[in-house]
C-alpha cells in the first residue's frame, strides 16, 4: 500500500498490531552497527486544538508529558486558564480565530517542527498502555512504507468506561508522519487522509468526552445540525422514512449487533441518544431538502 491514499477508517481493516514485540522487532541499527538501545529515533509533537478547555487540558498534557520533543497548541480564543495549563507543561502556545474543526486541524499540524505528528483532543488523554507502545516505537525505525498508526478510543461515559457497541474499539490513526499527512471533511467529523501503510499500536486514547447525557444530546444536536447541513450541500436527499429506518438501524447495531447491552444502563442510554441523534440528522436534511425545493 506504499505511495497509496488512506483515511482513519482503514486501520481497522487488517493493520498489524505495533506494540512492545513488534517494536523490538524493528530494531534501529545505529551508526556502529548495533542496537540504537534507549536513543530516540522517532520525533514525535503533540498537537491539540483548544477552546475554553482548561478542565480537560491538563490531564491530556499530563499524559504525554516527558514523551514528545514538542507541544503544541493552537487555540481560538480562550478566555478560561488554558493558556495557563498549557505554558504550565512547557507548550507552545498559539491563537488563531476559529475556521472549521477540519481546517484548525490542518493548521496546528502545519505548525509541528517534527517528523511525525500525535493528534490528540483536549479531552483525550493517553492510557498507560499507549503509553508505553509509544515509548517503544520512539527507539525504533519504522519502514518507510508505515505513514501511520492507530489506536483504540475508550469513552468515560457516566463513571464507567465503555466498551462495547458503536464507541469502542473506535480505532482511530492519530500518528502519523507530517509530510503528505492532511485533515479532509465538512463541518464536522474530519478524517485524517495520509500515504502509506497503517500499523495498530496498542493501549488506548482515553475520551473524557460528556460531562452526563444531557451535554451528551445537546452534542448530538449540534452534530445533527452540521451533518445535516454537509449532506445537503452535497446534494444527499432523505426519503419520507429516511430519519425512521436510518435511526432504527443505528439502534438495533450499536445495542444489539455490537453488544451495547452490555454496557449496563450506559449501553442503553448511548444505543438511544445515538438513533436519536440519527433520527434528527435525517430529519433536518429533509426539511432543508424541502427549503431548498420551495425557494427554487
Amino acid at each position: 500500500m506504499d505511495g497509496t491514499r488512506n483515511c482513519e477508517t482503514c486501520a481497522s481493516e487488517g493493520g498489524l498490531e505495533f506494540g512492545a514485540e513488534c517494536a523490538r522487532d524493528f530494531g534501529s541499527v545505529d551508526s556502529g552497527g548495533g542496537r540504537a538501545g534507549r536513543r530516540t529515533i522517532v520525533r514525535i509533537s503533540v498537537c491539540i486544538i483548544t477552546l475554553n478547555e482548561e478542565a480537560n487540558l491538563r490531564r491530556c498534557l499530563q499524559s504525554c508529558t516527558g514523551l514528545a520533543e514538542e507541544v503544541v497548541v493552537l487555540d481560538s480564543g480562550s478566555i478560561d486558564g488554558t493558556e495557563g495549563v498549557a505554558q504550565e507543561f512547557g507548550a507552545r502556545w498559539i491563537v488563531r480565530d476559529w475556521p472549521g474543526y477540519m481546517r484548525q486541524k490542518n493548521n496546528v499540524i502545519g505548525l509541528a517542527e517534527e517528523d511525525w505528528v500525535l493528534n490528540l483532543d483536549a479531552d483525550e488523554a493517553l492510557s498507560p498502555g499507549l503509553r508505553r507502545a509509544i515509548e517503544d516505537l520512539k527507539k525504533t525505525k519504522p519502514p518507510d512504507s508505515v505513514g501511520g498508526f492507530s489506536m483504540s478510543r475508550c469513552v468515560y461515559y457516566e463513571r464507567r468506561w465503555v466498551r462495547h457497541g458503536d464507541w469502542y474499539p473506535d480505532r482511530l490513526v492519530r500518528l502519523f508522519r507530517r509530510e503528505g499527512s492532511h485533515f479532509e471533511g465538512g463541518r464536522v467529523h474530519e478524517r485524517l487522509e495520509l500515504s502509506g501503510d497503517i500499523r495498530k499500536l496498542e493501549g488506548d486514547i482515553e475520551h473524557y468526552s460528556f460531562a452526563d447525557s444531557a451535554d451528551h444530546w445537546a452534542r448530538c444536536q449540534k452534530y445533527a445540525w452540521l451533518w445535516a447541513e454537509d449532506a445537503r450541500d452535497a446534494g444527499k436527499q432523505a426519503g419520507v422514512f429516511a430519519p425512521w429506518l436510518h435511526g432504527a438501524f443505528r439502534w438495533i447495531r450499536g445495542y444489539v449487533l455490537r453488544g451495547g447491552f452490555l454496557d449496563g444502563r450506559q449501553g442503553w442510554r448511548i444505543a438511544s441518544l445515538n438513533a436519536r441523534e440519527v433520527f434528527l440528522k435525517y430529519r433536518l436534511l429533509r426539511r432543508l431538502n424541502e427549503a431548498g425545493r420551495v425557494t427554487a
